[in-house]
C-alpha cells in the first residue's frame, strides 16, 4: 500500500476577513473533492485571514500513481485560484509494506 500525502499553503492577501478566506478555501476543497478521488481538508492556520494550509491524502498500490495524483490536485488548484496564490507545496511518498491478516 502506497500513501501520497501533501500539504500546501495558499495566500490570500485580498482576503478581509475569515469569511473572505473560508469561502475560498471551502470552494477549492469542494471542487477537488468533486474532480478528485482524494481526502482534503484544511489542517491549520484556521484563524488566520490570508493564508490557508491545505492536507491533502490519497491510497494507491503504486508510487509514481500516488504521486501523479498529488501533483494533479495541485496542478488544479494552482490554475482555480482566483484571489489568491499557491505558496510552500510539500509532498511524501509513504510505502506500508506490513500485511494485514
Amino acid at each position: 500500500m502506497v500513501i501520497g500525502v501533501c500539504q500546501f499553503t495558499i495566500q490570500l492577501p485580498e482576503a478581509r476577513s475569515l469569511k473572505d478566506k473560508r469561502r475560498v478555501v471551502k470552494s477549492i476543497i469542494e471542487r477537488v473533492q468533486n474532480r478528485f478521488n482524494v481526502s482534503i481538508a484544511e489542517v491549520d492556520g484556521q484563524d488566520l485571514w490570508q493564508v490557508a494550509s491545505i492536507g491533502i491524502v490519497c491510497v494507491s498500490n503504486s508510487a509514481p500513481h500516488a504521486d501523479e495524483t498529488l501533483q494533479h490536485v495541485i496542478r488544479f488548484v494552482d490554475g482555480n485560484l482566483q484571489r489568491g496564490y499557491l505558496g510552500q507545496v510539500h509532498t511524501e511518498i509513504l510505502h506500508m509494506n506490513e500485511t494485514v491478516g
